[in-house]
């Protein structure tokens, strides 16, 4: 087991290295050039020079924007990166960690509120809607989880502001608490009250990502169900229930598992548009206007930390193999 996590863990640092590579070098690409935007105003108007302009580039390893200056920029970057400086973002002129780290509890929060409903709802639905096959259960789960892939995000948070915030006034449409109200002293309210913002954003990753997962389990029960095995189980006169959720169940979780290892990441990802929809402040909006800007220290480190992310959820989905099932060897 030992030796499997190292070797894990070795394949991806490599992994990172590449995808980092990559991301700096489509970084480097945008069209926008925030130093120069920036500046523009104020070059214009003869308050900063050519001069300091192409020294603040060079500061970020920007100015040389050939191959060979781009790689050199790539590995400077790399090298502060490893010392744990992701650089200063240009936008919110703060170090990129620290930018990070005070908005991502937003996003984590809701993100794992809503990967533990995911799965507490898209399981259980996906294994009735087996057993259940052509069944008016199987039919009603069908519809809404199809619902839940076609919609896009943002166009179903649209339409939940609209049906309860606008139109029933049950749930605020934006912010992440009441900002009209001095909260000094009453903590629990002001937690009360963010939980009651985050309603909707929650709702609407839910219905969208539910879908996916409850088909996906869906399929793999009725796979399972006609096993040879399962047949011989209840030819021994094992109950319906101890049949689908000791026999079946053990088995259908084995790809399931896989799935496991980039829901997180993508919730991240996906609360970018949302972030934006409901105006949370939380690391995907954040995220979202230093791309707007060309942000490339502060994109550069978000990236790489939803890479992360997914490296780590990858590791822990292939450990978590062996826990499903333990006829699963690992090999060294």
């Amino acid at each position: 087991m030992v030796k499997y996590i190292i070797k894990r863990v070795l394949y991806s640092i490599l992994i990172l290295f590449f995808v980092s590579l990559i991301l700096y070098l489509l970084m480097r690409m945008l069209p926008v050039d925030y130093v120069e935007k920036h500046f523009l105003s104020q070059a214009s108007q003869g308050t900063v020079s050519k001069e300091e302009i192409d020294r603040i580039k060079e500061l970020y390893g920007l100015a040389d924007s050939s191959f060979g200056g781009i790689i050199k920029g790539y590995f400077g970057w790399l090298g502060a990166a490893l010392k744990g400086d992701l650089g200063t973002s240009f936008k919110y002129n703060q170090p990129v960690g620290q930018v990070i780290f005070d908005h991502m509890w937003i996003s984590f929060s809701v993100a794992l509120i809503a990967f533990i409903l995911q799965f507490m709802i898209a399981i259980p639905l996906g294994i009735k809607a087996a057993t259940r096959q052509y069944g008016a259960i199987d039919y009603t789960t069908s519809v809404f989880a199809m619902m839940g892939i076609s919609l896009p995000g943002f166009f179903l948070a649209i339409i939940l502001i609209r049906i309860f915030s606008v139109g029933l006034g049950w749930f605020p449409t934006s912010g992440l608490y009441d900002a009209t109200i001095d909260w000094t002293g009453n903590a629990g309210g002001k937690l009360i009250n963010e939980l009651w913002h985050m309603v909707l954003p929650m709702i609407a990753i839910v219905i969208g990502s539910v879908g996916g997962l409850m088909r996906h389990t869906r399929t793999n029960t009725l796979e399972v169900l006609n096993q040879d095995y399962i047949r011989t189980a209840r030819a021994k006169g094992l109950s319906e229930h101890k049949v689908v959720y000791k026999h079946v169940f053990r088995n259908t979780m084995v790809p399931i598992v896989t799935m496991t290892a980039g829901i997180i990441p993508s919730l991240f990802g996906g609360m970018m548009i949302l972030e934006q929809v409901f105006s949370l402040d939380g690391i995907g909006q954040i995220a979202y206007g230093a791309l707007h800007e060309g942000d490339i220290p502060f994109v550069m480190g978000y990236n790489m930390f939803i890479a992360i992310l997914t490296v780590i959820g990858t590791l822990l989905s292939d450990i978590t193999y062996m826990l499903v099932d333990p006829r699963i060897k690992i090999s060294k």
